[in-house]
């Protein structure tokens, strides 16, 4: 399948973060290799770039996309080990470093990878197909329980009990193999007024599931210290986030490396020792223009960040 891409806030982001045409840059989530494909066309001679993918098959595209190119270095990984791996590439540090925390459009479109509720297909959900957990034993051996609270905390779907309900009778009869049966098993459960109106009715559901699947938040969690730990001083880093709880642990993040005390408010003095690490360039996100959603409506929730170190 040709792996075909459109990059949400393409040169905002890369524009946002890329300042010095020397400099060594990090893309996190090559994906399509839109992002990196600008990111290199700022670089000279001496510049550098890095793309992390776990998704091998966005690692094959880009080697044919990129040719030879000897000022990139393609590494088939998750970007939770970002600082590890650079360390062991003595790349460090570099200037500026950029996520697109979105699925890509080949994991979405490409029918066996299991992403879609709008395509019949084994319900998988793995960004790296050699991860031990997909969608199909999330749906079938999780309790109602552990279930509703999966779509409400991280689908934010207000039927996740209806829901949960439903595909737990629905597998009494028979397990839930693909994505098909799972979209059924959710329309069943939500009011026929509210399958009417507003989104997909199993799009919030879909997001949770492939969220726990790939620990999706808990590596975000995870990398954004390290992400700042990287950048040399003046080194920015860019986040484009889809959801509200991506976004939230961004923002969250970004504010605590302004330095601002987090003791409790009891406390007479400050114990937390905060100090101010990087400031926010962003004092509201970045949005799409109604062009870019117009053209590309997968881009509507997008929102971008960018802090820089000091």
């Amino acid at each position: 399948m040709e792996f075909h891409h459109v990059t949400v806030l393409l040169k905002e982001t890369v524009d946002s973060v890329v300042t010095d045409p020397a400099g060594r840059y990090v893309d996190c989530t090559l994906g399509g290799a839109g992002h990196s494909q600008r990111i290199l066309s700022k670089l000279g001679p001496s510049g550098k770039l890095i793309c992390f993918d776990q998704d091998g098959q966005a690692i094959r595209h880009a080697e044919e996309v990129f040719g030879q190119d000897e000022r990139v270095t393609l590494i088939n990984r998750n970007f939770e080990s970002l600082e590890e791996t650079l360390r062991e590439l003595d790349l460090l540090p570099v200037n500026g470093i950029i996520f697109d925390l979105g699925v890509s459009s080949p994991q979405l479109d490409e029918a066996e990878r299991g992403f879609s509720y709008m395509q019949d297909a084994p319900l998988d959900m793995r960004m790296d197909p050699s991860g031990i957990l997909n969608a199909r034993e999330i749906v079938n051996s999780w309790t109602e329980e552990e279930l509703a609270q999966l779509i409400w905390d991280y689908g934010e779907e207000k039927w996740s009990k209806r829901i949960a309900q439903f595909i737990v009778q629905n597998r009494k009869e028979r397990p839930l193999e693909t994505t098909g049966d799972l979209v059924q098993a959710i329309k069943a459960a939500v009011p026929a007024a509210v399958r009417r109106s507003g989104p997909h009715p199993a799009k919030r559901t879909f997001q949770a599931i492939r969220i726990v699947v790939n620990d999706e938040l808990g590596v975000l969690d995870r990398v954004l210290d390290q992400a700042l730990s990287c950048l040399d001083q003046g080194g920015r880093v860019g986040i484009i986030t889809f959801h509200s709880l991506e976004d939230r642990i961004v923002k969250d993040r970004m504010k605590s490396w302004l330095g601002r005390c987090t003791c409790p408010p009891e406390l007479p003095i400050c114990r937390c020792d905060a100090k101010m690490i990087a400031k926010v360039l962003t004092r509201k996100p970045i949005l799409p223009s109604e062009e870019e959603v117009e053209q590309n409506p997968r881009s509507r929730s997008a929102k971008l960040r960018v802090a820089e170190k000091i």
